[in-house]
């Protein structure tokens, strides 16, 4: 009798195990454990603002703006200079100083579809059929010596990410991006920790992002140091300037 209940056993754990690791359950897991959906809905905008370290050598301070459903605008300073790049949820534009160009100009389809895909507060498996993605389970992948699930999420724009969430805590701890950016494959490495709650939501304070194929290169280090939720923010906050050279720049962001 001992060998045939083992086999049961076997049977038993086999059958729960592929029971458990379904698309649609770990999404769900993901998401309780979160917060629950209910709490991420009732955020409708999320200001987030820290430094920025690119390639360990400079560091800037950063703001980010995000409404719902999917506005977002990014800024980065440094030295009274302000990176600015920003998604309407219809086009993109950018101010570049860095660059020599202290005026607003918009950004190429290309380039603003990672702009357009981090865009959702939510992130990319919240609402992810609302959103017009398709996500299946790929089972599991060792990630810096974890065991992690793995998610693949099919963008409605055809981008493809994969989202790695942890096998104990189901919260995301990567996400690689492939994307095609003016006929260049380009592969974006998020890694995601240092969970914190905000209006009873969990988020990341600590994001490495590590871009590979877009001539950039290097690492950048985000280090969230203050969260703020349901902030009011105007939608010209989002918008294209309506009159370039007037000076668009963190003023915008103080509405």
């Amino acid at each position: 009798m001992r060998i045939p209940f083992l086999l049961c056993v076997a049977v038993l754990l086999v059958t729960t195990s592929a029971h458990a690791l379904t698309a649609d359950e770990l999404v769900a897991k993901n998401l309780d454990a979160r917060g629950g959906l209910d709490k991420i809905h009732a955020i409708t905008s999320l200001k987030l603002e820290g430094r920025l370290r690119i390639g360990g050598q400079f560091e800037l301070s950063f703001a980010s703006y995000q409404k719902a459903p999917d506005l977002v605008r990014n800024e980065a300073t440094i030295q009274s200079l302000t990176q600015i790049q920003a998604w309407d949820g219809k086009e993109a534009w950018q101010i570049s100083p860095f660059q020599g160009r202290r005026e607003p100009e918009k950004m190429s389809d290309d380039d603003a579809r990672s702009l357009a895909d981090d865009a959702a507060i939510g992130g990319p498996l919240a609402d992810w059929k609302a959103q017009g993605s398709t996500l299946a389970y790929l089972g599991t992948e060792d990630i810096d010596g974890t065991r992690a699930h793995k998610l693949k999420v099919t963008l409605k724009n055809g981008d493809i990410e994969y989202v790695y969430l942890d096998p104990d805590y189901f919260l995301e701890i990567r996400r690689v991006s492939q994307l095609t950016v003016r006929g260049t494959h380009v592969k974006m490495v998020a890694d995601y920790s240092d969970y914190e709650r905000v209006n009873g939501v969990y988020f990341p304070f600590s994001t490495t992002i590590e871009s590979k194929g877009s001539g950039d290169g290097g690492t950048q280090q985000f280090t969230v140091e203050k969260a703020t939720a349901n902030v009011p923010m105007d939608h010209s906050l989002f918008a294209f300037p309506a009159s370039a050279g007037t000076g668009h720049g963190t003023e915008g962001a103080k509405r």
